[in-house]
C-alpha cells in the first residue's frame, strides 16, 4: 500500500458529533491490516534516528498508534489521560475547549527532567489537546523531540499553537 492511498482509507461521516461538522473516522483504517501497517511504518520511519525515551501518547485513539510506535521504535509508552483515570500520583493540565475546559493528567514519574518524548495523537484539529500535553511535558522538563498525528486537518491551523515542535503529519485533509 502507497501513502497516498491511506486518505481514502478514513471514512467521512456527516453531521457528527453534531450538525454541520464532517468527521475523519479512522476505525476505517484500522480494520484495513494493510493501512494500518503502513501508517505505523511510515510515523516510525519519521522518526527511527531520534533519540527517543518514551513515546507520549493522548487518549484514547493517540494510544492506538502510540503503543504501536512504542513498540516499533523500541521505546517505552506513556499514557496521557482524563482527569480521574490514572491510579498512581498524576500532575495535571487545565486547557480550554471550544464549549468549556478539560483536563488532563499523566503520572508525575512517568518522565523524568531531560526525557526525550516524541508526543502522539490520531488526529490534529485545533491543537488544544497536543499544547494541553506539551505544556505538561515541559512544566515536568522533558524535551519534546517531535509530534506526530496520523491526520491533520490543517484548515483548522492547529499546528500554529505548536509552532516551536517539529510536527509530522501522515495524511493532511
Amino acid at each position: 500500500m502507497r501513502k497516498s492511498e491511506l486518505k481514502k482509507c478514513i471514512r467521512d461521516i456527516p453531521d457528527f458529533p453534531k450538525p454541520g461538522i464532517i468527521f475523519k473516522d479512522i476505525t476505517t483504517l484500522l480494520q484495513n491490516k494493510d493501512a494500518f501497517k503502513k501508517s505505523i511504518d511510515l510515523m516510525a520511519k519519521q522518526f527511527k534516528n531520534e533519540s527517543i525515551d518514551c513515546v507520549v501518547a493522548v487518549e484514547s485513539r493517540g494510544f492506538i498508534f502510540g503503543a504501536a510506535l512504542a513498540y516499533k521504535l523500541k521505546t517505552g509508552f506513556v499514557p496521557v489521560r482524563k482527569k480521574g483515570k490514572l491510579p498512581f500520583k498524576t500532575k495535571s493540565m487545565t486547557y480550554q475547549l471550544e464549549y468549556g475546559t478539560d483536563s488532563l493528567e499523566i503520572h508525575e514519574d512517568a518522565v523524568t527532567p531531560q526525557s526525550k518524548v516524541l508526543v502522539v495523537d490520531d488526529l490534529l484539529a485545533t491543537g488544544g489537546t497536543v499544547k494541553a500535553v506539551t505544556d505538561l511535558l515541559k512544566e515536568q522538563g522533558a524535551q519534546i523531540v517531535g509530534i506526530a498525528f496520523l491526520v491533520e486537518l490543517g484548515f483548522l491551523k492547529g499546528k500554529e499553537k505548536l509552532k516551536e515542535f517539529p510536527i509530522y503529519s501522515l495524511i493532511r485533509f
